[in-house]
């Protein structure tokens, strides 16, 4: 077993383009930037890593994670996405419990501060947390699900690279170092799982797909391919921070992972991904 495990593992490596890879790597080089990427095709027969396993804060790309606990709470009977939750703006900090608020001018969105005092279901929540990357809807479901809980189910899919300590904007936490952190590895693992509909079932694992393909940001992998690919993405920035995280459905499909960074503008990080995007995207076409 352990034989044909090794082999399998050199077939995918032999089958590596090498020039796709020297590709990349000049674009990085050009970027002046810290440039993760992971590239496997569904079909498991071609993948790329550059700096696969190096940590990078994860910005809004855990959110993944979030959505995947909640559909896999939903498959236990453990709550319905149509559960209703109550909107307030008040989270509790890792470090001390102290509280603390979002800040609707820090956000992408304005649905959930407009709905303060009332209630949205877990699926609204859910559709705004991955389209419009609302922090406000992550830290709610966050809150209902147990972080615990989120971190159990990625170490249990395999994709310990992706750590998840908290909800968005705990500056306590932020100032001493406990932030949410990816490696492009273990984004890869989560969206193959979604893309194979083994993160949590069939079903689930579909309507996570179709939830990704309406995201709203689309300046960085989007950016790089012909019109009219499907694409299944989340997208995630801080300052000097920009991912991206897809599964592209072209004729054959893959999943790309880009983490960028040390580029302040980000207009400039995402004209990077699209390059890097088109390139992987010509290289798995031909």
């Amino acid at each position: 077993m352990f034989l044909l495990s090794l082999a399998a593992a050199l077939l995918i490596q032999t089958s590596t383009p090498a020039s796709l890879d020297a590709q990349l790597r000049r674009i990085i080089a050009s970027s002046g930037a810290e440039v993760a990427v992971a590239y496997r095709t569904l079909d498991g027969k071609t993948e790329l890593f550059i700096d696969g396993d190096k940590p990078f804060h994860a910005a809004s790309t855990m959110k993944v994670a979030i959505m995947i606990e909640l559909f896999r709470q939903a498959r236990d009977r453990k709550l319905s996405l149509d559960d209703t939750l109550p909107i307030r703006n008040e989270f509790r900090s890792i470090v001390d419990g102290s509280p603390y608020q979002l800040s609707e001018g820090d956000d992408s969105d304005t649905l959930v501060y407009a709905a303060v005092g009332k209630s949205m279901t877990l699926r609204q929540l859910c559709d705004l947390m991955i389209t419009v990357s609302s922090n406000f809807a992550a830290n709610l479901l966050i809150e209902r699900l147990g972080v615990e809980n989120i971190r159990r189910t990625v170490s249990a899919l395999g994709a310990d690279g992706m750590q998840v300590l908290r909800g968005v904007e705990d500056q306590k936490a932020f100032d001493k170092g406990m932030n949410n952190t990816t490696t492009a590895r273990g984004l890869l693992v989560l969206l193959d799982r979604i893309a194979h509909g083994t993160a949590v079932d069939a079903s689930a694992d579909a309507a996570m797909i179709e939830i990704l393909k309406r995201q709203k940001f689309s300046d960085a992998i989007p950016a790089g391919l012909p019109t009219g690919i499907g694409v299944a993405h989340k997208t995630g920035n801080i300052t000097r921070i920009h991912h991206d995280a897809a599964v592209v459905f072209a004729a054959r499909p893959y999943v790309l992972v880009l983490l960028v960074r040390g580029i302040e503008d980000q207009k400039k990080s995402g004209a990077v991904m699209a390059d890097l995007s088109r390139a992987v995207y010509e290289a798995t076409a031909r």
